[in-house]
């Protein structure tokens, strides 16, 4: 599992002072909960964690030789608005999100490009793939492939990580993806609402965080994506520009990237410095893409060896 770490603390505690905190519930919520074998931590910005640098150590290797479950060749990314408290989103995460997926495809994300140079079914230790293996194609179409409002009732207001891929197993089954064929390239991105406190967020450290879960329908990857706008302006992100939602656009784009190259972690695409966009925290930058611009976050490059945010 991949955690993306709260970037900016400070600055969101600034911003929101302890009175708003308590607003939103956050006074009350719970410490961190999130398991030790968590997978690629990008640190609080600010926190108890230091945050990862791009070095040459960062150079990503492949975990497995295996033909699936390294890599996700042709991504398809199901939106989970989880629970009734949807019908608050004072921020307006959800039309972002969609926006956002629905741009990231085509000769105008350069960013996406990033990722093609990662395969599987190559040895074990391979830093570069070329012609071998089964690469991650560019989307030629948007990758956003469901979104699901599950607000029959309300989600947990401090949801666990088994919830959290309880609900991602619900999705797979809503979505009618109920073999592991389509699972292979699937991933559940589990947004919680605000107020809410899944895995212990915001006390526990953490932006985000993925994973993978077993079920009936195979094995899932998903993401547990908090109300990232809940930290304040500038939450989660390098950038200092005043948007409520660069935080969460940097933090969606450091996990779907991250679930990409490394599928069913961690048998995938690591360095010294964790997965693809670990050790590329520091990096942020406003991309325009065809449905609008957005804070995308700087990636591994093993070709550039380098953070990059284009390929």
């Amino acid at each position: 599992m991949s955690i993306r770490p709260l970037a900016s603390a400070s600055r969101a505690l600034a911003v929101l002072g302890t009175a708003a905190l308590a607003v939103a519930g956050f006074a009350g919520s719970s410490p961190a909960s999130a398991s030790p074998t968590h997978f690629g931590v990008k640190p609080l910005h600010g926190h108890t964690t230091a945050a990862a640098t791009a070095t040459s150590g960062s150079t990503l290797s492949v975990g497995s030789s295996a033909s699936q479950g390294v890599v996700s060749p042709t991504p398809k990314v199901y939106l989970v608005f989880w629970g009734s408290q949807w019908k608050n989103d004072p921020a307006g995460v959800a039309p972002d999100m969609q926006a956002m997926f629905k741009g990231l495809y085509g000769t105008q994300d350069t960013w996406g490009t990033i990722l093609d140079q990662y395969c599987e079914g190559v040895a074990k230790g391979t830093v570069t793939c070329g012609s071998k293996g089964t690469h991650v194609q560019h989307p030629t179409s948007s990758p956003l492939a469901g979104v699901w409002f599950d607000n029959a009732a309300a989600a947990p207001g401090s949801a666990t990580a088994a919830q959290i891929g309880a609900e991602a197993v619900k999705a797979a089954g809503h979505f009618g993806n109920k073999t592991q064929a389509p699972n292979l390239n699937a991933q559940y991105v589990v947004l919680s609402a605000t107020g809410t406190h899944p895995d212990g967020f915001p006390n526990s450290g953490f932006c985000a965080w993925h994973d993978k879960t077993s079920s009936s329908y195979g094995t899932l990857a998903y993401t547990n994506m908090p109300y990232v706008p809940d930290t304040g302006i500038d939450g989660c992100t390098t950038l200092t520009d005043g948007r409520a939602l660069s935080g969460i656009e940097s933090t969606e784009t450091h996990e779907y990237a991250e679930t990409v190259t490394d599928f069913w972690p961690s048998i995938g695409w690591n360095g010294g410095n964790g997965e693809i966009g670990d050790a590329c925290v520091n990096m942020d930058s406003f991309v325009k893409l065809s449905t609008g611009s957005f804070d995308l976050q700087g990636l591994w490059s093993n070709a550039a060896n380098n953070c990059v945010t284009k390929g």
